[in-house]
């Protein structure tokens, strides 16, 4: 082995220092040629059509559409305005409201503290919401309640299997009314939220089926507990600070409403307005250019510019698929197709092979959506806000999909 010279290996060192130390950048978009991802520009040009389509046809006021890697971003492409009464043209600082792109987030938060000690994926809710002791479950068809014979865990949260559901995932059901009468997010806190969803039956046994609902609102309060502070500020020391996502939050500053983007179709709520409920489930806005750091760090491994939020192998863990044999997919979005990690959606990638690779990510119900494929080496964000409205538009979240993972194979 050659030996290094004192200069040279203090030299080294300050550099290996000013590497794991690096402050992230002011702005993560590093602009690269298409072609990197095999696009060129007149698949481009019909992508943005597609794009410009859904605004003309009054579907949405506005969109933006990225693709990037950790070598830069390769596709930038936007359409129409902020809002409907905005002249704004949508750019990467526009402010959305990214709904469920918020359970991502609050899954690696909650990776970190498993990395940490703070918490276990095996930990029973109870452990840190004691309403959750003496679970139930309800029998749909016959009304009747029952103990359960299952502890829900932390695990379970993770994976969209605790027996949680959402009054507007399955509104007819008899727990979906229990829902609607004995639960609210309005002047509650999310640990008050996750208290009252604990003193009602959960759908099924946890870790027997797989049902969309409020689980990650209830993680969002177990981890609170566990921490030891608020959601917020949470994920702002372990995720936003060390990325430099200054632009994600729970509510926009006054200063910063003039970004926020609106939507033609649909009501959303005021966004400015500070409510105790911090939504770990659907809470959180953010601009393109604050979740390509976070999409880029997944995309990395877990690091960001020398932050290292969660280590490789727990995020391979993360990305394991969890929905096994003994696991109903009666409820599962996708059937058959794909499977759930940790916070993250497991979508094959290979039409004619299931078992193939895939990729993870999740979107939120105003429109918005993101994937990491790490074996074609990307990531992709798509930004729009529609609740609602009429159905039949040229572009939408997966649309988006579709366009760009055809567009690199041809």
């Amino acid at each position: 082995m050659k030996k290094i010279l004192p200069c040279v290996g203090a030299a080294l060192m300050l550099l290996i220092s000013i590497t794991v130390n690096a402050e992230p950048p002011i702005n993560a978009i590093k602009m690269i040629h298409s072609t990197n991802f095999g696009i060129d520009r007149s698949e481009l040009e019909v992508i943005k059509s597609r794009m410009q389509a859904a605004v003309d046809d009054d579907h949405i006021a506005g969109a933006l559409l990225l693709v990037g890697s950790d070598q830069g971003v390769g596709v930038v492409e936007t359409v129409g305005y902020q809002g409907p009464d905005d002249k704004t043209p949508v750019n990467q600082d526009t402010i959305f409201r990214i709904y469920s792109m918020t359970k991502p987030i609050v899954s690696v938060a909650t990776m970190s503290m498993v990395e940490d000690g703070l918490i276990k994926l095996d930990d029973p809710v109870s452990k840190f919401i004691p309403e959750f002791a003496e679970l139930k479950v309800i029998d749909e068809t016959t009304g009747e309640i029952s103990r359960s014979d299952t502890a829900m865990t932390v695990q379970h949260l993770l994976t969209q299997e605790s027996g949680l559901i959402q009054e507007f995932f399955s509104p007819d059901s008899k727990l979906g009314k229990l829902y609607g009468a004995n639960v609210s997010s309005v002047g509650n806190t999310a640990l008050q939220l996750a208290q009252s969803l604990g003193k009602l039956p959960v759908y099924f046994e946890p870790g027997s089926k797989w049902h969309y609902g409020h689980s990650t609102d209830v993680l969002g309060a177990v981890i609170e507990v566990a921490a030891g502070k608020p959601l917020d500020e949470l994920l702002r020391e372990r995720i936003f600070d060390p990325l430099g996502m200054d632009d994600t939050s729970f509510y926009v500053p006054a200063a910063k409403a003039y970004r926020i983007a609106e939507p033609i179709h649909g009501e959303m709520g005021d966004n400015t307005m500070v409510r105790p409920m911090l939504s770990g489930g659907g809470g959180l806005n953010s601009s393109t250019e604050n979740y390509v750091r976070f999409a880029q760090m997944l995309l990395n491994g877990g690091v960001y510019h020398g932050a290292r939020i969660i280590e490789e192998d727990t995020l391979e863990l993360m990305t394991r698929k969890y929905i096994g044999a003994e696991v109903s997919r009666e409820f599962f979005f996708y059937g058959d197709r794909g499977d759930w990690g940790l916070g993250f959606h497991l979508q094959p990638t290979d039409g004619s092979n299931a078992d193939g690779p895939h990729n993870f990510g999740w979107q939120g119900i105003g429109g918005t959506i993101f994937i990491v494929d790490p074996n074609k080496d990307f990531f992709m964000i798509y930004m729009e806000q529609k609740r609602g409205g009429p159905r039949g538009s040229q572009f939408n979240n997966n649309v988006a999909q579709q366009v760009i993972y055809s567009a690199m194979s041809e």
